[in-house]
């Protein structure tokens, strides 16, 4: 009997130390399991946590595409208002070059009857030295504005300052050399304003 007990005793202690064992086992496959889900939550956590990134990424890059196109859509007005800028200032001298051509056409009358008047005057009239001071000032004034003589007798005959009128037979100039100036020609600083009128050897 008490070989038996022994037995008997020794198998229960065998199965508890197999329970113990198995519960071990169970244990560590438990903790590992464990393991692996916590790993799995934090891999999935931190693919939450990357998403919100990248869309906050595609909206940074949006911003910076928005600003590229404000920056070009700046430069294309400043280079239409520094176009407009030119436009309007090349259009305004040309106006104002206009209208002091059309002045200078309405003076140069006034200047031809001043040069017929004081060419039959006879000198040392007190009153006809006035009127050619009065005509130097005239002159000198419009020099000044850019109006200059064109210059005729004696030169070759150009379309583009003369307006040949009549031919004639000279023993002193060339053929298509300009030999009398009927009315003198202008010009407003490099535009023609009148045509010298004159006389061409044929």
């Amino acid at each position: 009997m008490a070989e038996n007990k022994e037995n008997f005793d020794t198998e229960e202690v065998k199965d508890e130390a197999v329970e113990e064992t198995e519960t071990a086992e169970d244990k560590e496959q438990t903790s590992e399991e464990v393991k692996e889900e916590v790993k799995e939550e934090v891999k999935e956590e931190s693919k939450e946590e990357e998403k919100p990134k990248k869309k906050f990424g595609k909206k940074k890059d949006k911003k910076d595409e928005q600003i590229e196109e404000l920056t070009d859509k700046v430069k294309r007005q400043l280079a239409e208002f520094e176009n407009f800028r030119t436009r309007s200032e090349k259009e305004k001298s040309q106006m104002y070059d206009m209208g002091a051509k059309t002045i200078v056409e309405k003076i140069l009358p006034v200047v031809d009857n001043f040069e017929r008047g004081l060419a039959g005057v006879e000198e040392g009239d007190a009153f006809a030295d006035g009127m050619k001071m009065i005509y130097k000032q005239l002159m000198s004034a419009l020099e000044e504005a850019g109006v200059t003589p064109i210059e005729a007798v004696g030169k070759e005959f150009d379309p583009e300052f003369h307006n040949a009128v009549m031919q004639v037979e000279s023993e002193e100039f060339e053929t298509g050399v300009v030999a009398q100036e009927l009315q003198k020609g202008y010009m407003y600083r490099e535009t023609v304003v009148r045509h010298s009128m004159v006389a061409v050897v044929q």
